[in-house]
C-alpha cells in the first residue's frame, strides 16, 4: 500500500477517520490538498498532513483507523510527507502532539520549547485551541544543521 494524494471524494471518510482518531477536522475542508491517505479495498485507513508555512511545514493529523494500527501506515506516510519536505525547499518541519513524542522521536523530531515555536505555528488554532500547553512541540530539521 502506498500513500495517495486525498481527494474531494474522501472528504467524509477522513474526517470520519479524525474524528475517530480524537483529532480536528473542522478545518478539514480548507487543508484537504495537505493530507496524504491510504485505503484498503476501497476503505480510507490512514492519513497524515503536511500544511506549508513559508520555509516550514507543519506535520499534523497522523491518524490510523483502529484496526489497522501497528501495521506501520503513520510511519510511512509520515516518511513519505518527510522525503516530499526534504525535496521542497522546506527548511523544518514542526508539529504538536499529547501522546506521540516518543513516536515522533524515532522518527527525528526533537522537542521544543513551546515559546520557540515560531510565530506562525503559535498562531494556528491548533496551538491555541487544540493543543494546550501540555502539548509538546517538536521540531525536525530538513538541512544540514
Amino acid at each position: 500500500m502506498t500513500g495517495r494524494a486525498a481527494v474531494a471524494a474522501d472528504r467524509a471518510a477522513l474526517r470520519r477517520l479524525l474524528v475517530d482518531s480524537g483529532l480536528p477536522a473542522d478545518d478539514l475542508d480548507q487543508h484537504l490538498p495537505a493530507f496524504r491517505v491510504i485505503e484498503e479495498e476501497g476503505e480510507l485507513i490512514a492519513c497524515a498532513a503536511l500544511e506549508r508555512h513559508g520555509a516550514d511545514g507543519y506535520l499534523r493529523s497522523v491518524a490510523v483507523a483502529a484496526a489497522h494500527r501497528g501495521a506501520g501506515l503513520g510511519a510511512q506516510l509520515t516518511s513519505e510527507i518527510l522525503e516530499a519536505a526534504a525535496g521542497g525547499s522546506l527548511r523544518a518541519v514542526w508539529l504538536m502532539t499529547l501522546t506521540a513524542d516518543r513516536y515522533f522521536a524515532l522518527r527525528g523530531f526533537v522537542k521544543a520549547p513551546r515559546e520557540e515555536a515560531p510565530a506562525w505555528l503559535r498562531a494556528h488554532p491548533h496551538f491555541l485551541t487544540y493543543c494546550p500547553a501540555g502539548a509538546v512541540v517538536m521540531r525536525r530539521s530538513m538541512t544540514l544543521d
